[in-house]
């Protein structure tokens, strides 16, 4: 009797676990602008982690967005799974425009160079600190290479170098469309000092990389993210106003296999004019 108690708690575990990893939740965000002669609709991506989902690939064709943002992290730093992500993405690329910027995972392959090559053929617009364009909407992506572990140290120490990102901002500035930045790290919108990207004329700043806070207790929160540490501010929601930033709480996972309360997400945002 006692086994059977034990497997069947086994078992129930087991789907439970499943099912906090690859339940897709929905998050809905609606935001009014005066600088668009239409209204919008983004999804926002992020994290994959060379996990291809097929229920995103559903999502997306039901919601039928005008652009698709992927901030970072869409293969790992193993390069697992490349070839399948590659097919995967053509799938995305058939839906609508895919805006694709690097994460710190990307940023570790030796292999980088060829990987953007590849993402490129596919037809994802990829971002290298560089705008792109449409009649309706200006996308800075950001590359911040913020990748090997020993800049976690140094910024967790306080003696991190970050880059200057001023003149991509400048340049985003003289635009007069919607404005949007994508940037894996979320951190870096209102966390730097001087630096802080939160300072300049931009409308929306999409961020990945803190994956909810892997884990998000009641009553607590989101518990740990690499770079934010312990208790992390920037894991998830809206932050600001204008500039607002949205921060994904992404799909997959990396070096630690589990979520917890905190299911993989697609964000819907409506640009509505005001």
């Amino acid at each position: 009797m006692v086994y059977i108690v034990i497997i069947a708690i086994m078992i129930i575990f087991v789907i439970f676990c499943y099912f906090q990893n690859n339940r897709i939740d929905k998050t809905y965000y609606e935001i009014k602008k005066d600088n668009i002669d239409r209204d919008l609709k983004i999804v926002h991506l992020s994290d994959f982690h060379s996990k291809r989902i097929n229920k995103v690939v559903d999502i997306l064709e039901k919601e039928k967005p005008d652009i698709i943002c992927i901030t970072g992290d869409y293969i790992n730093d193993k390069c697992k799974n490349k070839e399948k992500m590659l097919e995967y993405g053509k799938r995305l690329v058939s839906i609508a425009p895919v805006y694709y910027i690097t994460g710190n995972h990307e940023r570790r392959l030796d292999s980088f160079d060829q990987l953007m090559c590849e993402l490129k053929s596919i037809g994802f617009i990829v971002l290298l600190n560089e705008i792109a364009e449409n009649d309706e909407i200006a996308v800075l992506g950001l590359d911040e290479n913020q990748a090997d572990f020993k800049d976690y140290r140094a910024r967790k120490n306080g003696t991190f170098e970050y880059k200057d990102m001023s003149k991509y901002f400048k340049e985003l500035e003289k635009i007069d469309k919607l404005r949007i930045v994508l940037s894996h790290f979320p951190e870096n919108f209102e966390g730097l000092k001087e630096m802080n990207y939160s300072q300049y004329n931009f409308d929306l700043q999409l961020s990945g990389h803190a994956h909810g806070g892997q884990w998000i207790m009641p009553l607590v929160g989101p518990l740990f993210s690499p770079g934010q540490g312990v208790f992390p501010k920037y894991a998830r929601g809206s932050f600001g106003d204008k500039p607002m930033m949205i921060v994904s709480r992404g799909l997959g996972n990396s070096e630690f296999p589990l979520r917890l309360f905190n299911h993989p997400e697609v964000i819907i945002i409506s640009i509505k004019k005001s």
